[in-house]
This record gives structure tokens, C-alpha cells and sequence, in this order.
């Protein structure tokens, strides 16, 4: 394939992929990144190395000490930071540009029917959010390798994507994979009703009358042991720590 500068577009899809898949895990070999490639005219292994190139920009990912592949573009950067400030709208867009590169609508990588929307505006209001809803999803369970931060499930139909804003408050971070966390069932249901909280510092809180309405001894001994330990931290996007502030303090004042 002939070398020439990424576009716009090419990096958007890019990014898609970066979010849609474990970094460690990215390589010339994954069946994603041959799909992806194909897709945008580049082989598998230029698009393995634009995904080491955006993980340099993950501060998660430099915490830890991985700074991917530094020879990047400064389009890379352009893009990097236009998701991360607007990720509601680069995300919808991403897939948009990803359901025309396959021929098809964007409607059509749903796991839904759609066939019963209304037409014209509300049914691509619905569109929309759908599509953003399992962006978010396969973003965050990628982040965490399909693994609940607390209990360590990995059973994927117990595993669910939280959202640490909620989602009808916080249109701006609607698909920001950082507003996000990886929950078994129980804890997700438990965080969306104010009994259980990871704190700004990503210390599992939970509380007491959670723990007392449990019947069996084994269960509630497990629930006093993890409160006040360490949440499981995913590969990339860090749990974003004012938002979870914000869940910390409605969560005190429940």
C-alpha cells in the first residue's frame, strides 16, 4: 500500500479501534485491526503502530509506564483531544464513518431492532444513542479487560458498563470511556442507587445498611472485607476522579 499522511477520517477510525480494543492486546495479527485496515486502505501493521501512537497520549497508560510509539503526527494529537473534550460527538461520528467505509448505515451495527423507531427526527435521536450507548460499553469492558473492578467477574453476561455521571445528566460525558466502570451486576446496580461508591482516590466504599440487608454470612463477611480496599484499575482511561467525586458526594449525602 502506498504511504501517505493520515487524514482525519483515517485517524477517527483509529481512535475507534484504540477504544474498542485492549492495548496490549493490539497487533498487526488481531482480527479488529486487519478489519480496520482494510477498511481505510492501510495494512494491519500501520494500523497496529497509529494505536501505539495514540496510547502515548493516555495518562493511565504513562503512569504505568507505557508511552506507546512516540513518532506520531500532530493530527494524532488534534484528534486525541477532540474526542476527549467532545467524546458524545466524535464517537457517533466515528461510527458513522465506519458504517460508510462497510456500505451500510450506522444503524445497522446496532444489536437491536430499530425496525419499529418513528421516522425523521426522533427516530435519529434514538439512532444516535443507541449507537453511543454500545460505544460506551465495548470502551469500558476493553478498558477493563472484561472485568468487574470489584468482585474481579469476568463473566461476560454478569459484566456491565456503569456510568459514573449518569448518562440523562451528562450529555458531555455520555460515551467518555472515563466516566465509566466495569461492574458485575450487583455493584452496578448498587452504585446507580447509592449504596456502594468508588472514592476519588479508587477506594471501594459501600454502605452499611447494604451490608446488614445481606442474609447470607458469606456474602456479608466478603462485602466488610473488600469495603476500604482498592478498586481494580483498568489498562487505559482512568476513572475520570472529579466525576467520581461528584458520585462520592451524593453518595455521602444519601
Amino acid at each position: 500500500m502506498a504511504k501517505h499522511n493520515w487524514t482525519r477520517e483515517e485517524l477517527i477510525v483509529a481512535l475507534n479501534l484504540y477504544c474498542k480494543i485492549s492495548f496490549k492486546e493490539s497487533r498487526a495479527s488481531h482480527p479488529l485491526v486487519i478489519e480496520y485496515a482494510k477498511l481505510i486502505g492501510r495494512s494491519p501493521a500501520a494500523m497496529n503502530l497509529k494505536i501505539g501512537n495514540l496510547g502515548r497520549f493516555d495518562p493511565l497508560l504513562q503512569a504505568k509506564g507505557i508511552t506507546g510509539l512516540v513518532n506520531g503526527s500532530k493530527l494524532d494529537e488534534c484528534v486525541w483531544n477532540e474526542f476527549m473534550s467532545n467524546p458524545e460527538a466524535l464517537s457517533y461520528e466515528s461510527e458513522r464513518i465506519i458504517a460508510k467505509l462497510r456500505k451500510t448505515n450506522v444503524e445497522n451495527i446496532l444489536n437491536v431492532s430499530i425496525n419499529d423507531l418513528p421516522q425523521g427526527i426522533e427516530k435519529e435521536r434514538v439512532v444516535r444513542q443507541r449507537v453511543n450507548q454500545q460505544f460506551f460499553r465495548d470502551s469500558v469492558i476493553a478498558a477493563y479487560h472484561g472485568t468487574c473492578c470489584v468482585s474481579g467477574v469476568t463473566t461476560p453476561s454478569l459484566i456491565e458498563a456503569c456510568h459514573i455521571s449518569p448518562w440523562a445528566e451528562d450529555v458531555k460525558n455520555r460515551t467518555n470511556p472515563a466516566n465509566g466502570l466495569c461492574l458485575n451486576s450487583f455493584f452496578h446496580k448498587a452504585f446507580d442507587n447509592w449504596l456502594f461508591t468508588i472514592t476519588p482516590d479508587y477506594v471501594i466504599d459501600i454502605k452499611q445498611e447494604l451490608i446488614d440487608s445481606i442474609i447470607d454470612d458469606n456474602f456479608r463477611s466478603y462485602l466488610v472485607r473488600i469495603k476500604g480496599s482498592e478498586m481494580n484499575m483498568p489498562e487505559k482511561f482512568a476513572p475520570d476522579i472529579n466525576l467520581l467525586n461528584k458520585h462520592y458526594i451524593q453518595y455521602s449525602n444519601m
